[in-house]
């Protein structure tokens, strides 16, 4: 994918990776990564999240090359052929506000950061947590 290998696409993917981390919360259930063939087995027990396709079986978050980007509502790939994760969490962002569906709870610091801070929807009152970051 031409468009991760751009340092601006790779800094935007570590940050929003890293958000959960930054605000201990454990993203396992929400960000998960594959190889094109374990997509389906992936997925089962995610009830929101992002996957991200890659040729590499590695561990960490960030491969050097991501070939798809999916989210995923209740064990469903709703929506796949993303270009890069920040539209990936863009979307991830709308859908469940559009759907009313609750934010995961392992990641829900995560989800009022995307949403307050970044997104600025929601109003000014945020959780200690969350405010710290503003």
């Amino acid at each position: 994918m031409e468009q991760f290998r751009s340092s601006n696409q790779r800094r935007r993917a570590v940050v929003l990776f890293g958000f959960p981390y930054f605000l201990k919360e454990e993203p396992s259930k929400f960000i998960k990564m594959c190889e094109p063939t374990d997509e389906e087995e992936v997925v089962e027990g995610m009830n929101v999240g992002l996957l991200v396709v890659t040729e590499e079986n590695t561990a960490n978050l960030i491969a050097k090359e991501i070939i798809d980007v999916a989210v995923v509502l209740e064990e469903e790939i709703v929506l796949d052929g993303l270009k890069d994760v920040s539209n990936a969490f863009a979307v991830l962002m709308g859908l469940p506000y559009a759907l009313d569906i609750t934010y995961p709870k392992e990641v829900k610091y995560t989800f009022e950061v995307l949403q307050k801070v970044l997104m600025k929807i929601g109003g000014e009152a945020c959780s200690a947590r969350v405010h710290g970051i503003r």
